[in-house]
C-alpha cells in the first residue's frame, strides 16, 4: 500500500458549509494548511453590519493565513497563489469562478467538494433544487475542477437520503458533514497518486439555478405537493410567502392532506379550514395544510399558537 504524504494545501471557502470541511481539515491536521481564501467582510442581516464569514471566524481562530480577494481575476492574486507553491487548492461554495490560470497553479490542481450527486445539479443551489424537484436522494461530489461550471471529473462520490421532511437548512447541515468526511477519505489517494477521476456523463447533466425572492412566492394554482416541496426548499431562505388575512405572510411548515381533490369546491388560494391542527387552503389539486406561519412583523408561530391568539379568525373563515 502505498502511503500517502503531507501536501501544502490551501482552502477557498465562505459559509457554513465550508466552515465544516476547514474545521475538519485542521482536526485532522494530516496536511500543511499554509492559506485560506475567503469572501471580502460584507454588510449582511438588519443592520447592515459588516460581518466575517463563517471561514474567516474558524481561520482566525486558529490563527491561519488568511486572504481575501475581490477577485481570483486579478494578476495579484494568481502572484500570491503562485508563491504559496501548493500542491492542492482545496475549494467549497467559496463565490467565485476560478479562471484556469488559478486551476492550473497548484500541483495537483484544484478540488471541489460539491453538494450533489453531479452530475445531477450543477450550479448554484443543488440542495434547494434537490428538495423541489421531489428527489429521494442527494449527496456529495469530489471532484476535480475544471473552468466550466461544476463540470470536472469525479473523485468520490456518497449518497445522502432526503427525508419528507428535510428542508433546505436541515439537508445543508447533513451535506456539511457528508461533504467534510469525503473531503478528508479523499485526501490520501490524492496525495500518493492512486486515483484517477471518472468523466461526467454529459447527457445526465442537469443545473440548480440560483433562488431567487420571486420563486418565494406561493402559486396556489399548482398541486399542493409542489408547494409544499418549495415550502421545504425555500425554508430559510427566501422563504415562501403569500398573501393572508391583509397581509403578505411567510409559510415555515405546511403537509400535504390526503383528500378527494374533486371534493375541494373551493378556488385555488381560498381557505378552507382554520382550526389548531392548521390552516387547510385549496390548491390547484389538494389540500395544503399550513402548519407553521409568520405574519407581517412578527415572529414565526405554529398554526395552533396562531390561532389561540386570534381566536376570532376561525368564524371569519367559516
Amino acid at each position: 500500500m502505498m502511503t500517502s504524504t503531507r501536501l501544502r494545501i490551501a482552502f477557498a471557502g465562505t459559509p457554513e458549509f465550508a466552515a465544516v470541511s476547514l474545521r475538519s481539515l485542521i482536526t485532522a491536521d494530516q496536511h500543511d494548511l499554509v492559506a485560506v481564501f475567503t469572501q471580502p467582510d460584507r454588510p449582511a442581516g438588519r443592520g447592515r453590519k459588516v460581518q466575517k464569514s463563517a471561514v474567516k471566524i474558524i481561520a482566525e481562530s486558529h490563527h491561519l493565513n488568511i486572504l481575501q480577494p475581490h477577485s481570483f481575476r486579478d494578476p495579484a492574486t494568481l502572484e500570491t497563489l503562485r508563491s504559496l507553491e501548493l500542491d492542492l487548492l482545496i475549494v467549497v461554495a467559496f463565490g467565485q469562478i476560478l479562471p484556469q490560470d488559478i486551476l492550473d497553479t497548484p500541483r495537483l490542481g484544484c478540488i471541489n467538494v460539491h453538494g450533489s450527486l453531479l452530475p445531477r445539479w450543477r450550479g448554484a443551489a443543488p440542495i434547494q433544487r434537490a428538495i423541489e424537484a421531489g428527489d429521494q436522494e442527494t449527496g456529495i461530489t469530489i471532484m476535480q475542477m475544471a473552468e466550466t461550471l461544476d463540470s470536472g471529473p469525479m473523485y468520490l462520490k456518497k449518497s445522502c437520503a432526503i427525508e419528507k421532511t428535510d428542508t433546505a437548512q436541515t439537508l445543508h447541515d447533513k451535506l456539511a458533514d457528508l461533504g467534510a468526511e469525503c473531503l478528508l477519505e479523499s485526501l490520501p489517494a490524492l496525495s500518493n497518486g492512486s486515483t484517477s477521476p471518472e468523466q461526467q456523463d454529459e447527457a445526465q447533466v442537469t443545473y440548480a439555478a440560483k433562488i431567487t425572492k420571486a420563486e418565494a412566492e406561493i402559486n396556489w394554482q399548482e398541486p399542493a405537493q409542489i408547494i409544499e416541496r418549495k415550502i421545504r426548499a425555500f425554508n430559510p431562505f427566501p422563504v415562501c410567502h403569500t398573501e393572508l388575512f391583509g397581509g403578505k405572510v411567510r409559510i415555515w411548515a405546511a403537509e400535504v392532506l390526503e383528500s378527494d381533490s374533486t371534493l375541494v369546491k373551493k378556488p385555488a388560494g381560498d381557505i378552507i379550514n382554520l382550526s389548531r391542527d392548521g390552516l387547510d387552503i385549496a390548491t390547484g389539486n389538494g389540500v395544503l395544510r399550513i402548519k407553521s406561519l409568520q405574519m407581517p412583523g412578527k415572529r414565526q408561530v405554529s398554526v395552533s399558537d396562531f390561532v389561540n391568539a386570534n381566536p376570532n379568525l376561525i368564524d371569519l373563515v367559516k
